[in-house]
């Protein structure tokens, strides 16, 4: 499971020459890398919700590499709606995979933190992106009724 180094207010706090270190032999924009830090602290706030504004001890900020996916669909239908597609795509993000792929250059740089279990093929097929991103066939968008990112 893919966790957050200290708390959500430190990832809030990456600076332009951490994503530069990160994104510097990557094929994606450094956009990119800010979309699926925002949407790690989300989907971390989602899947394990603090009481109170309390913070979760580090082992309990977890999040698998599948409910990443989800919330990263999520929080691209919630910010971006129906161009959500045609955005991940211009940061050349296509599959499921590609937020792997982002996510564990994170990690190498130093900006996430991952489990020995953890596995860049957690992001494998969780979800096809022409299916995702067409409007009759979208998710139900995070916050709505019935929405439970566990199921999803």
């Amino acid at each position: 499971m893919i966790r957050l180094i200290g708390t959500v207010q430190i990832m809030n706090k990456l600076t332009k020459k951490s994503i530069v270190d990160v994104t510097q032999q990557s094929p994606y924009a450094p956009e990119a890398f800010d979309f699926v830090r925002e949407g790690l602290a989300e989907t971390v706030q989602r899947v394990h919700p603090a009481e109170s504004g309390d913070e979760l001890p580090a082992g309990q900020r977890h999040v698998s590499g599948q409910d990443l996916a989800k919330g990263l669909r999520d929080l691209a239908i919630c910010k971006y709606g129906i161009m959500a597609g045609v955005v991940l795509a211009h940061w050349n993000i296509r599959t499921t995979m590609d937020f792997g792929k982002i996510v564990f250059a994170m990690v190498e740089g130093g900006v996430m933190h991952k489990t020995p279990e953890d596995s860049v093929e957690d992001f494998r097929d969780v979800f096809d992106f022409d299916e995702a991103f067409t409007a009759p066939q979208r998710p139900l968008i995070i916050g709505t009724p019935g929405f439970d990112l566990k199921s999803a």
